[in-house]
């Protein structure tokens, strides 16, 4: 058993671990830059250190994090998710100074990482792919030589990172130098790289992804799948589990062959193979892999009762999987909203700044992970995702109930947030029938009515000005 394991990540997943620590008796170490100084997590934490320095580079130092957790006696390091988590000079670091990375290989993360090399490796396992360029291009000529081949529309993605940065809908020939041009900057800018590469782009698929979780023995298992469709310019802001309207014939192919492909490979840790399903032909699509723990990995562990954290921990330490596939059991339905400190009003703009007022949802099926509470301060550096209810019920039905009635009981005061734009949707027709594709916010987004709970205080505003200036100049 570790003694000690260091969290290189901050807010909800950093509290997250602590507590999967805590119920395995294992010592937990916090860092914090000075603008997470107040953060719940670092109350938690059994010992916590400040990063000094830039708030964001104090959660990217990987030497400084490594040396750190040596000199306090850690045994491990979890990387949570963004940041550190798939960035494989940080684990071969680890593993070079005698510290375990929680977490795949150096291998898997650089394999997966690279988006066109991930994509034909899976062919090679027999994954469905979308069709699209071989490589990474780096300019204009070669992405149209490529779009023309596979026909239009098109979309540009960036090789190197994902969350949508750089990822741009190409429809024609004509748009193509400009948005080309404008996601290799945006690429450049958040990955290093500019390298976008193309890809067929189909109409309003599903977005679902498979959890899978292995150990250093080549056991390999799922946990099922989560419907992601729901999101906004690429970022997520729903998932479901399971898929309400996906067929089993294509449900069960898919994931089997995940299952079998990281057997192949020989992938350890928990992971997750993203696709692109039409409902209408039956066809999924194999688009990236993360090799982390995701943010949604809360609504699979209600559905499957099995803690995704300490199974990650204790496949590190060398154990082998404590389940096989047919021990595991699905149950219900579970879904999750993201809650993020932003304004719907103002196209969704970051909004910093203190929380008056918090009152979190309750009962039974109910679940909330969050780092924030009455009185904090929302800096402006950081993703604005500021908590996650997560909610579990045993039909479809009641779990669109149970969802209405917890996010209505939800309120944040102080900071504009989406809650409201969450209330719309879950009251949605469209929504409600589980026959929406990825295109669904963007086509709803004009026809909500937002309501935003309390206004901001001038100590909030200059907090929001700070963050715009620092997202302009990437910071």
């Amino acid at each position: 058993m570790f003694r000690k394991i260091l969290i290189a990540n901050r807010g909800e997943v950093a509290l997250r671990i602590i507590r999967a620590c805590e119920e395995l008796g294992i010592k937990s170490v916090a860092i914090y830059s000075e603008a997470d100084a107040k953060s719940l997590y670092v109350k938690k934490a059994d010992e916590a250190y400040l990063i000094p320095g830039d708030p964001i580079r104090a959660y990217l130092d990987y030497v400084r994090i490594v040396d750190l957790a040596k000199s306090v006696g850690a045994d491990a390091i979890h990387p949570g998710y963004g940041f550190l988590a798939e960035n494989a000079d940080f684990a071969r670091y680890c593993i070079s100074k005698g510290i375990t990375f929680i977490g795949p290989s150096p291998e898997h993360i650089e394999l997966f990482g690279d988006k066109v090399k991930a994509k034909k490796k899976m062919a090679e396992l027999g994954i469905p792919i979308i069709p699209g360029s071989p490589e990474p291009l780096k300019n204009y000529e070669d992405a149209l030589h490529y779009a023309r081949e596979i026909g239009f529309p098109v979309i540009l993605k960036s090789a190197y990172g994902g969350g949508g940065r750089g990822m741009r809908v190409v429809r024609s020939e004509e748009e193509l130098p400009r948005l080309f041009e404008s996601g290799y900057r945006e690429a450049e800018t958040f990955f290093g790289k500019g390298d976008l590469f193309v890809e067929k782009y189909l109409d309003n698929p599903k977005h679902i992804e498979v959890q899978i979780i292995g150990d250093k023995y080549g056991n390999v298992v799922h946990l099922g799948e989560r419907d992601c469709s729901v999101q906004r310019k690429h970022q997520k802001i729903i998932e479901i589990t399971p898929c309400p309207v996906l067929p089993n014939s294509i449900r069960n192919k898919m994931l089997g062959l995940s299952v079998r492909a990281m057997m192949q490979v020989g992938y350890e840790s928990a992971g997750t193979l993203e696709f692109l399903v039409d409902l209408k032909t039956g066809q999924f699509y194999f688009i990236e892999m993360n090799t982390r723990l995701q943010v949604e990995h809360t609504i699979t562990e209600m559905v499957t009762g099995i803690d995704i954290v300490e199974t990650m921990i204790r496949v590190a330490m060398g154990e082998p999987l404590p389940f096989t596939q047919n021990e595991i059991t699905f149950r219900g339905y579970a879904m999750e909203f993201r809650i993020n400190a932003e304004d719907p009003r103002r196209n969704f703009a970051p909004a910093p700044g203190k929380i008056t007022a918090y009152y979190s949802p309750g009962g039974p099926g109910v679940r909330m992970d969050a780092g924030v509470y009455k009185d904090y301060v929302i800096p402006p550096y950081y993703d604005s995702m500021i908590a996650k209810l997560s909610v579990w019920a045993p039909t479809w039905e009641r779990l669109l109930a149970r969802g209405k009635r917890a996010i209505d009981e939800f309120i944040i005061r102080g900071v504009p947030t989406n809650i409201p734009l969450h209330r719309e949707i879950i009251r949605d027709p469209d929504f409600r029938s589980g026959y929406f594709g990825i295109r669904f916010l963007e086509e709803k987004l004009p026809t909500y009515d937002f309501e935003i709970e309390g206004e901001r205080d001038p100590e909030n505003i200059a907090l929001a000005i700070s963050a715009a200036i620092a997202a302009y100049y990437g910071l």
